[in-house]
Parts: C-alpha cells; sequence; structure tokens
C-alpha cells in the first residue's frame, strides 16, 4: 500500500517513544490514508488519500451509478 497521499504528499513522520523510564525507541506515524474513487480530469480513478484532503474536500468523489438494469428481467415486448 501506498505510504503517501497523492494529494498532499503527505506522509510517514520518524520520531522516538519515550517510556517513563525514558528509554527511548525509534517509531514512526503513518498518515490515515483510504482508497477512494475521485474525478481526476474527468476521469474516474481510484487513488490513496488522506482523510485531512478527504474532509476538507480537496478531492472530489466519483460518482457510481446505481440503477443498473437487472439481467434476469426481460424488457417490456412491443
Amino acid at each position: 500500500m501506498a505510504k503517501r497521499c497523492d494529494i498532499c504528499g503527505r506522509g510517514i513522520q520518524f520520531g522516538a517513544k519515550v517510556s517513563h523510564a525514558h528509554n527511548v525507541s525509534k517509531r514512526r506515524w503513518q498518515p490515515n490514508l483510504q482508497r477512494v474513487r475521485v474525478v481526476i480530469d474527468g476521469v474516474p480513478k481510484k487513488i490513496y488519500v488522506c482523510t485531512r484532503c478527504l474532509r476538507s474536500e480537496a478531492v472530489q468523489k466519483a460518482i457510481r451509478s446505481t440503477a443498473k438494469t437487472p439481467a434476469h428481467k426481460e424488457t417490456a415486448e412491443s
């Protein structure tokens, strides 16, 4: 999975976990990335977007068409 937002470029940040006894070990913070269908240049694509970009409406989500005709139903005869 991609570790970087395709819109803002937000990625992994590194730092240290410090215990109460001040024992230090390395750790990293990962962005909250979601795979979302968005419209880019009029074409729907699936990209990884951080939740901050989703909340700020930096992307336009693609609309799925749910009005499909079932295959088992026949059309009206003339």
